[in-house]
């Protein structure tokens, strides 16, 4: 997979490509990552790319001319261009499944008081990672790079992805690892015995208590194994026995 970013400061990139799985994705050929300054689309002399709003008002605003021209040097015939804004729909793990399925996704990042409207009419898609705003689009699009590189065959072993929360629709089970005593604090004996059927079913149980405390939205959209709906009323159960 190629993803390109498009962006007015590339350098905040750097670290990005340079670290972790990213970087050993990169060199293992999984994908590749490249920042675009846009600024090189610019006809003007001093490179700008912005302008004040029509109709008055703070800030600039990013022409359309000149993301256009820097969408189309860089779009492929199977490109899918993706742009950054709090507009968007929200990013969740099947549109980062969605996209691991395009051979390219160009990221197009904001800044500033925000784009032009009429750049709207050369994206695909507009997303967004949350109901809040931020100085401009290059973290929510290392954060979408992150989720969807990770994805990718031979990114990280496919079992390491599989039980994440959302992977399944449910918020993963807790992890523990040694010292298994610790400040008071042990990890679960059923964890300790080597009964893998055991170990599968209280990791499924856990998976269902912490989604139905933490995101029952979640749950609303989930069908329930006739197991699972045993083990989700266990949990119940044990709860308000506990209160």
């Amino acid at each position: 997979m190629r993803i390109k970013i498009l962006t007015l400061f590339p350098s905040m990139f750097d670290g990005f490509i340079q670290e972790s799985i990213i970087k050993r994705s990169i060199e293992k050929g999984v994908c590749s990552v490249e920042a675009i300054d846009i600024r090189d689309y610019s006809n003007n002399k001093h490179r700008h790319v912005d302008d004040t709003p029509c109709g008055g008002g703070a800030g600039m605003v990013l022409a359309v001319d000149v993301v256009d021209r820097a969408i189309k040097a860089n779009k492929g015939d199977n490109s899918y261009v993706v742009m950054m804004t709090p507009q968007g729909k929200t990013f969740n793990h099947q549109m980062a499944l969605d996209f691991t399925k395009h051979e390219e996704i160009i990221l197009l990042c904001g800044h500033y008081e925000g784009f032009d409207e009429r750049i709207r009419s050369y994206v695909d898609i507009e997303v967004s990672i949350g109901d809040f705003v931020l100085t401009g689009g290059e973290i929510p699009a290392m954060a979408i790079s992150d989720s969807v590189i990770r994805l990718l065959d031979n990114a990280i072993k496919k079992e390491s992805h599989e039980d994440d929360s959302f992977s399944t629709g449910l918020l993963e089970y807790p992890q523990y690892t040694r010292p298994i005593e610790y400040d008071g604090m042990s990890v679960p004996e059923v964890l300790l015995n080597g009964n893998h059927k055991l170990i599968n079913q209280y990791r499924k149980k856990e998976s269902l208590r912490k989604t139905y405390l933490r995101r029952p939205d979640l749950l609303e959209k989930y069908e329930l194994s006739k197991e699972e709906e045993k083990l989700l009323k266990e949990v119940k159960e044990e709860l308000a026995n506990e209160e």
